[in-house]
C-alpha cells in the first residue's frame, strides 16, 4: 500500500512541476507509474497460473471420474458373470480350437477391459441393425456377451449366437439370449446348408489362425442362402492407433489387412464384397491459421493437403467390416 501511495503522490507531483515540455512530463509520468504497472502484471500472471492449475485439476478429476465409472461397470459385469456361471464346467472354460484364453486367469474380465463395457459395445454395433434387418435368421459367431443379439432382438430380427467361452455364454444366456457354447466351426458344420440369412463375426477373425479364417469363410458360403450376407469386423492394422489395441490383446493371432480379408472372401465364393471403415478417432490434426492472400494462398493449399495426408495415415479408422454377399 505504501508503495502504491508513493507512486500516486509522484504522479500528482508531476503535474505541479514547472516544466513546460510535454515530452518530459510524459516520461516522468511513465517512470512514476511503472511500479503500479509491474504490480498489476504480477497479479495478472498469478491469476492466470491459478486458473491454469485449476483447469488442469478439473480435467484430471474428470478423467478419474470417467475411469472410475468404467471400472464400476466392468465390476458389475464380472459379478453378474459369476452369478450366471454356476453349474458351468469349471474344468474347461473354452472349447475353441485355439484356446489361448486358457492362458489367462480370467478371460471374461480381460476381454471386457479390452473391448469395453456392454454399453460402449452396443453403441459401436448399433449400425449393423439396419444392415441385418431383413436378413433373418442371423447367426452371430463369437457373439461374446451378446450385445448384437440384444440389438437384433429389440429390432424384431430372429437371431442366435455361438461362442467358445463358457463365461461369455453364461452371461448372454442370463440376458435371455439364444446362445450356445460350442466351437464356432463345429457349430457351423452342423447347420443346414443354405439355411441362414446372415452370418456375423465381429472382432473374431483376428483370434483365428489363417486356416481357421479360410474355413470360416468357406463354411459361411455354404450355410448362407442365395444373397445371404457375411459380416466380418476386425481391427484395421493400417491405423497405427489400432495396432496398439491389437497387440494389447494376448488372444489375437494375427492382424488382417482389408485386402487379405477381401481376397479370402472372394475365394470362398462371395462375389459382391464391400469394405466399410469404422470408428475413426476423434483426435485429428488441425490446419494452422495462415494469413490470407498473395503467396499465402498456395502455402495454405499445400499445408491443407499435407494435414489431410497425415490425418489419413495416423488417424485412420480403428476398425473395418467386410460385407460379402453370395
Amino acid at each position: 500500500m505504501s508503495e502504491a501511495r508513493d507512486s500516486a503522490e509522484a504522479v500528482r507531483g508531476v503535474s505541479a512541476l514547472p516544466v513546460r515540455s510535454g515530452r518530459l512530463r510524459a516520461r516522468v509520468a511513465r517512470l512514476a507509474a511503472e511500479p503500479l504497472a509491474a504490480s498489476q502484471r504480477a497479479f495478472n500472471d498469478a491469476v492466470l497460473r491459478l486458473v491454469d492449475a485449476l483447469s488442469e485439476r478439473l480435467d484430471s478429476v474428470a478423467r478419474e471420474a470417467i475411469g472410475a465409472e468404467r471400472r464400476t461397470r466392468e465390476l458389475d459385469e464380472r459379478l453378474l458373470r459369476i452369478e450366471r456361471q454356476r453349474g458351468a464346467d469349471a474344468q474347461q472354460r473354452t472349447v475353441a480350437a485355439q484356446p489361448r484364453q486358457d492362458a489367462l486367469p480370467d478371460y471374461f474380465a480381460f476381454e471386457s477391459r479390452m473391448r469395453g463395457p456392454t454399453s460402449e459395445v452396443l453403441d459401436r454395433q448399433r449400425p449393423y441393425v439396419d444392415l441385418l434387418r431383413d436378413a433373418s435368421p442371423v447367426l452371430d459367431v463369437g457373439c461374446g456377451r451378446g450385445e448384437l443379439l440384444s440389438l437384433l432382438r429389440q429390432a424384431g430380427v430372429a437371431a442366435c449366437g455361438v461362442d467358445a467361452d463358457a463365461d461369455m455364454v453364461a452371461f448372454a444366456v442370463g440376458e435371455g439370449l439364444d446362445v450356445v457354447w460350442s466351437d464356432v466351426h463345429a457349430y457351423l458344420e452342423a447347420v443346414e446348408d443354405g439355411s441362414l440369412g446372415a452370418i456375423v463375426a465381429l472382432q473374431l477373425v483376428e483370434h483365428l489362425p489363417p486356416a481357421g479364417v479360410v474355413s470360416l469363410f468357406a463354411l459361411a458360403a455354404r450355410k448362407l442362402r442365395p444373397a445371404g450376407v457375411l459380416v466380418a469386423e476386425t481391427i484395421n492394422p493400417l491405423a497405427p492407433q489400432a495396432l496398439r489395441h491389437f497387440f494389447a490383446d494376448l488372444t489375437h493371432a494375427q492382424p488382417l489387412v482389408p485386402g487379405t480379408l477381401e481376397l479370402l472372401a472372394r475365394d470362398a465364393g462371395f462375389s459382391d464384397v464391400e469394405i466399410r471403415y469404422l470408428n475413426a478417432p476423434v483426435e485429428r490434426l488441425r490446419e494452422p491459421a495462415l494469413p490470407i492472400g498473395g503467396e499465402w494462398d498456395a502455402a495454405r493449399s499445400l499445408l491443407a493437403e499435407n494435414v489431410r495426408l497425415v490425418n489419413d495415415q495416423l488417424f485412420a479408422p480403428l476398425d473395418y467390416a467386410l460385407i460379402g454377399r453370395r
